[in-house]
């Protein structure tokens, strides 16, 4: 709008005698949502050296112009901190882009319709992964190998459910992998035969998709930096602009994709990478030696898992699942093992992000997490955080704010698992299923994220599915457990303050007040008043770190 950024020009010439050090960039004509309890919005701020050095209204931020410093006229538009994603697997992320997608494959013969025109493409001997389908949208029934083993005969294929807990096998990676009939599954996983033959079906699920990947052929460096450089820019498209990441491939390859990423100067994000928990004397000696990164690249935090996933039927519960009650799910790590990995790499200083998903691995958890507390009450990095933290049982949700621990949640599992999570487990346990309500009100740092690529990146439809609830039927309009509904701006908080102190940064981010990093993001309409229904509409328009453009939308 000219006539804003002239007027404001008349301000920058009455300030100009008495003016503090200029600022690289002033933002003006901005709707600023700040996340700061103790100035709510504004209208400008000026950046200096990547930081916020003041927020407020084109009167008090004109002062800190010169002739040199950049105007950036934002037209009135919605502005809020960058957001942080809690949980993603990157790489993976930038993998699937490129890949076969089967998320929307409504029907069997979609499904294999979309493998077959996808195996055209590719040279005999190369891999067909991702995947990403969901059974449950054709009624669930599991895929079977005999589905697609006559339309890739040549290329081993390994498609994951969304959840990543289970994957479909052709014939030829059963071969390669060298799972038979007489194979036995592993514990933590399952080899899904058929119980009129003995043949497996081409389903692995948990720990039984581990002969896959040992066979499947390591993507080396130039690949990887490519599957970064997808996932990259479709996260700064989105508005996100830090990703804590638990790893694709390993968590130490990942790693090392984005430290080349940083020295070749092409890490226009944040990142926190997590590695594998079983390597906590690794990066305890990485740690000793490199430190712990910086503020664009960072690591010191181990991801281990506890149980499955509700879709897999092999999250851990205490009562079996209604819909196939010969099975509650099951830990997929050895319980004695785990704990004994989640208390030493505790002594050692290190940052625990635990995978628990049904109510009895939840509550065992909390329990491993309270011991360890009691064993070394003085622990600077102990932010302890439980992924996903989906299906609680009600004595677990006070005990979140009462031990410090974490709920480091995905809000679009909500509305996608919300089709059919009653089918799986009933009534009464899905009053505390995705408790997002309760945790708060307890006093839990609920904090938020993806867990890309089994749900969108996109914070917006994860603020959507939050304060909202609608299932991706279409049948729950008024929300999915309605209860348990939060408001637009909590959701927001989730999405930016509560993530960065779960990457102990609320000294540096989540807020764009005086001191923090310049991490914003632009929107096309304004969160905190449209109907909430939209919010999964909103575009946005401009992405910004340290201040600087790394984003911005064609209109």
């Amino acid at each position: 709008m000219k006539n804003v950024t002239c007027a404001f020009l008349v301000v920058l010439t009455l300030f100009a005698c008495q003016s503090p050090p200029a600022a690289d960039a002033i933002v003006i004509n901005a709707n600023i949502w700040t996340g700061n309890p103790e100035q709510p919005t504004a209208t400008a701020l000026a950046i200096a050296d990547g930081r916020i050095v003041a927020a407020g209204d084109e009167n008090e931020i004109g002062e800190w112009a010169d002739a040199a410093t950049e105007i950036i006229d934002l037209n009135g538009h919605f502005v809020t901190p960058g957001f942080i994603d809690n949980h993603t697997h990157f790489l993976g992320g930038g993998h699937n882009l490129a890949g076969v997608r089967l998320r929307n494959a409504a029907t069997p013969a979609e499904f294999i319709r979309r493998i077959r025109d996808y195996a055209a493409t590719l040279p005999p001997g190369e891999w067909i992964t991702g995947g990403e389908w969901d059974h449950e949208a054709w009624g669930g029934e599991l895929p079977r190998k005999e589905w697609i083993d006559s339309i890739t005969p040549d290329n081993p294929v390994f498609v994951s459910r969304l959840d990543g807990h289970m994957a479909l096998a052709n014939s030829l990676t059963l071969e390669l992998a060298g799972i038979t009939p007489a194979s036995v599954s592993p514990e933590g996983g399952t080899i899904v035969k058929d119980p009129a033959n003995g043949q497996p079906t081409g389903i692995l699920k948990d720990e039984a998709m581990n002969p896959v990947y040992r066979v499947m052929p390591d993507p080396g460096k130039a690949v990887f930096d490519e599957m970064f450089n997808r996932a990259q820019a479709h996260a700064l498209s989105l508005g996100v602009t830090q990703v804590h990441d638990v790893g694709s491939y390993g968590g130490w390859p990942d790693l090392n994709t984005y430290q080349r990423a940083k020295a070749d100067g092409r890490l226009n994000m944040r990142i926190y990478a997590f590695v594998p928990l079983a390597s906590w004397q690794r990066l305890s000696q990485y740690i000793a030696e490199n430190g712990r990164g910086d503020d664009r690249l960072r690591w010191g935090g181990l991801k281990g898992f506890v149980d499955g996933s509700l879709g897999s039927t092999t999250a851990w519960f205490y009562e079996p699942y209604n819909d196939e009650p010969g099975t509650s799910g099951f830990p997929v790590t050895d319980t004695l093992l785990l704990r004994r990995l989640i208390l030493q790499a505790d002594s050692a200083g290190l940052h625990l992000a635990i995978h628990a998903i049904g109510d009895r691995a939840n509550d065992w958890l909390l329990d491993v997490f309270a011991e360890a507390s009691e064993r070394n009450p003085a622990h600077a990095q102990r932010r302890f955080r439980i992924e996903h933290a989906q299906h609680l049982s009600p004595a677990a949700i006070g005990r979140f704010a009462s031990q410090n621990v974490i709920p480091s949640m995905q809000p679009y599992h909500a509305i996608d698992d919300g089709r059919w999570a009653e089918k799986r487990i009933g009534p009464e346990r899905i009053k505390t299923t995705y408790a997002f309500r309760s945790l708060l009100d307890a006093g839990a740092r609920l904090t938020f994220g993806s867990d890309w690529t089994v749900a969108p990146l996109s914070p917006l439809e994860g603020i959507f599915a939050a304060v909202t609830r609608r299932t991706l039927d279409g049948k729950n309009p008024g929300g999915w457990v309605p209860e348990q509904k939060i408001t637009v701006e909590e959701a927001l908080r989730c999405y930016t303050a509560n993530n960065a102190y779960a990457g102990f940064q609320e000294e540096k981010l989540g807020m764009l007040k005086p001191g923090m990093l310049a991490d914003f993001v632009v929107l096309s309409d304004n969160l905190l008043k449209i109907p909430p229904e939209d919010i999964a509409g909103v575009t946005v328009l401009r992405t910004f770190v340290d201040g600087k453009e790394v984003f911005r939308r064609n209109e």
